[in-house]
């Protein structure tokens, strides 16, 4: 477990040393020094350790010219056109581990998404919007940056390869790419003459010499007073949902089923499905509490493939009291070869890798939407108990932060955006069940706004202005659950575009925030809800308004979504999250996590059918970049009552931080908008 931060307030601290000589006010003006007061201002102890060890290696330009000549030589034994390096693990995580970012040290590009595909000449880099701009700064002159959904451009790696190929050889390992997406690109690339081919090995394996090893990091257990549910019938369910699958019969025949007909079990490779279905956590991937593993249920064995190093004896008398069989991690190739379940089918989810369709060859498996998944995403009342706690806490850190933040600000002192986020996460490192970050901070001011997933690094982060919003995207692993939350804030007075694009996306929040709608509704159905006010201004974004989360489990969690098609249901959990990102200048986004809920109406037609919305998310908005006019009275009043609510809710938790409850408390009385001007351009800000 980490440690956390001793208290700070008993004795002075030294002095603070800005990391700029040049304050944000005039050069002639005295910095104030920097002691202690009523919050954590200051960094002693552990704290004070970890900012000073926290050392970054300067970031340059990887020359891939050597790598890139090492894979064309595997390419050219194997007579390929193409090879294609995925961003995806074996498991198809959206978050890999160090040594499954063989896309990264292949290409340089260190983005999240993103797909590198090496010819006998050239070599790409295709990845979405979010990312252009870092990828032009992080690859070298060997790669072309390709924009995946650029206007009149490729929909997508699959598009823009399909495009090229002609009478072409292309090789991808199989075990990264998933048998939805195989299946697809096959069907595509047979019309073009070409097809893909699996070499045995992973050519990137071959030539990364200086490979990561795989964590070996022990799996722990996760307890019934957080799960709410015992792993033994979690098993049951999916049991009784593998018996319930009729037979996989031909349409046309009129025969009784055989044996090899029948579904006799499914083989789980997700890995927050595995963790969540057997009550188990790990820390093989950075901000996701994971292990590496299969699973394999039948309805009368269940077989974990997990390396034994990373077994305790509290996790072995926990697997043996579920009848558990344990088989080393790569055995599941074996089993699956000598089909050690005897005879039937095996029920996978498309998001399998190709490798285990291949193996275990169409006979013997039917491809089914993750059931799984759907279990996941429905949280019990103690899950969402535990989200409720947990946005509470770290709703208090937020508070406690933001306070510090502007005070600093106001006091002139220089904050990088680096600064600011790193003070955060050890406001959030004091809270009780902390676990670790659920992603990598998003702290934002002025142009790197306009990116979505920016993330400052310590050499390169900017100054946090006056004159542009500051955006910070962030959230903490708490063991009663994981927690995401984005707020957009103005240190000075803002602009009158920002004020009336800020204004557009608070009115697209609270759309969706307030809405009642009928079972049955999908979270696309909703989507138009959140940017309808933003169109009338012939404003948008290109991100989805929101996805589902895990109850210490991955940030972003389906099959719900405002971008799917999945009906949303009591117990889902999704975030709520429009913005506007101006190019170049400034950008904007304010996040809440929302729990779906059965509602009361007026009404009641068709009965009880009535959803809503319950925010879990505990942290003001602020209203100084809001337009008050345009806002309709229910929306003034939404607001208000939502600063109010975040007042009584967090005030409990702030009693020790004198700063913080007064911040608090401003926030919630605060008139919407800011002051205009008053004779002569005067401007007097109340604070």
């Amino acid at each position: 477990m980490l440690e956390r931060s001793p208290s700070v307030d008993s004795e002075r601290p030294p002095l603070y040393k800005s990391p700029t000589r040049t304050s944000s006010r005039s050069s002639g003006s005295k910095r104030p020094p920097f002691y202690s007061n009523d919050s954590a201002s200051t960094l002693v102890g552990s704290a004070y350790e970890r900012k000073i060890n926290d050392v970054e290696s300067i970031k340059e330009k990887v020359d891939t010219t050597e790598r890139l000549d090492e894979i064309r030589k595997l390419m050219a034994k194997e007579k390929l056109d193409y090879y294609v390096v995925p961003s995806e693990d074996p498991h198809q995580s959206e978050y890999v581990a160090a040594g499954d970012k063989r896309r990264s040290w292949i290409s340089g590009f260190t983005g999240s998404a993103g797909q590198a595909i090496i010819s006998k000449t050239a070599a790409y880099l295709v990845t979405d919007s979010r990312y252009w701009l870092q990828a032009r700064n992080e690859l070298d002159s060997n790669w072309h940056l390709i924009p995946g959904g650029a206007v009149d451009g490729p929909k997508d790696w699959i598009d823009w390869l399909v495009d090229r190929a002609k009478d072409s050889k292309i090789g991808i390992d199989a075990r990264m790419i998933s048998h939805e997406k195989a299946t697809l690109l096959n069907a595509q690339l047979n019309k073009k003459n070409s097809k893909l081919i699996y070499p045995p090995q992973n050519f990137i394996d071959m030539v990364w010499k200086e490979k990561p090893l795989r964590s070996k990091e022990p799996v722990f257990i996760q307890s019934l007073e957080f799960t709410g549910r015992e792993a033994s019938t979690k098993i049951a369910e999916v049991r009784a949902w593998i018996q319930a699958e009729p037979p996989a019969v031909p349409s046309y025949s009129k025969a009784a089923p055989t044996p090899a007909q029948m579904h006799i079990g499914t083989l789980i490779t997700s890995l927050s499905s595995i963790a969540w279905l057997l009550n188990l956590r790990g820390s093989d991937i950075p901000f996701n509490p994971l292990f590496y593993a299969y699973l394999f249920i039948s309805l009368d064995r269940v077989v974990l493939f997990l390396d034994p190093v990373k077994l305790t004896d509290e996790v072995e008398d926990h697997l043996r009291a579920l009848n558990i069989e344990r088989k080393e991690y790569n055995d599941i190739w074996a089993f699956l070869r000598r089909r050690e379940w005897g005879e039937g089918k095996v029920l996978i989810s498309p998001e399998t890798s190709y490798a285990i369709s291949l193996m275990l060859t169409h006979f013997r498996y039917t491809v089914m939407p993750s059931f799984i998944d759907n279990m996941k995403a429905i949280k019990n009342e103690v899950e969402l108990e535990g989200l409720r706690r947990a946005y509470l806490r770290d709703g208090a850190a937020y508070v406690r932060w933001l306070a510090w933040l502007e005070h600093k600000i106001q006091q002139g002192y220089d904050i990088t955006e680096y600064e600011a986020a790193w003070r955060l996460t050890e406001y959030r490192r004091q809270n009780k069940h902390y676990w670790g970050l659920a992603y990598e901070n998003i702290s934002a001011s002025g142009p790197n706004a306009a990116l979505p997933h920016y993330s400052p690094t310590k050499s390169g982060a900017r100054m946090i202005d006056r004159d542009t919003p500051y955006l910070n995207d962030s959230g903490g692993q708490y063991r009663d659950g994981t927690c995401d939350t984005t707020r957009t804030v103005h240190f000075g007075r803002p602009s009158v575009d920002q004020s009336e694009a800020y204004t557009r996306v608070l009115q697209g929040h609270i759309a969706i925030d307030s809405a009642v709608f009928p079972e049955g509704t999908t979270g696309s159905q909703l989507d138009v809800l959140a940017r309808r006010a933003l169109w009338k201004d012939g404003l948008n974004y290109m991100h989805g308004t929101g996805h589902g989360f895990g109850s210490f489990l991955n940030v972003h969690e389906g099959p719900h979504g405002f971008s799917s098609s999945v009906a949303l249901v009591p117990g889902h959990v999704i975030t709520n999250e429009p913005g506007f990102y101006l190019e170049g200048r400034w950008g904007m986004r304010i996040e809440s996590a929302l729990a779906i809920r059965r509602v009361k109406t007026k009404g009641e037609f068709n009965g009880d059918v009535w959803l809503g919305f319950e925010r879990l998310t505990c942290v003001p908005i602020q209203t100084r970049m809001v337009k008050e006019s345009m806002l309709t009275k229910e929306e003034k009043q939404w607001l208000k009552d939502h600063n109010k609510k975040c007042l009584e809710r967090l005030e409990p938790h702030l009693k020790e931080d004198k700063r913080a409850l007064k911040w608090l408390k401003r926030e919630s009385e605060r008139s919407i908008g800011i002051a205009a001007p008053g004779p002569g351009g005067i401007t007097i800000d109340w604070d």
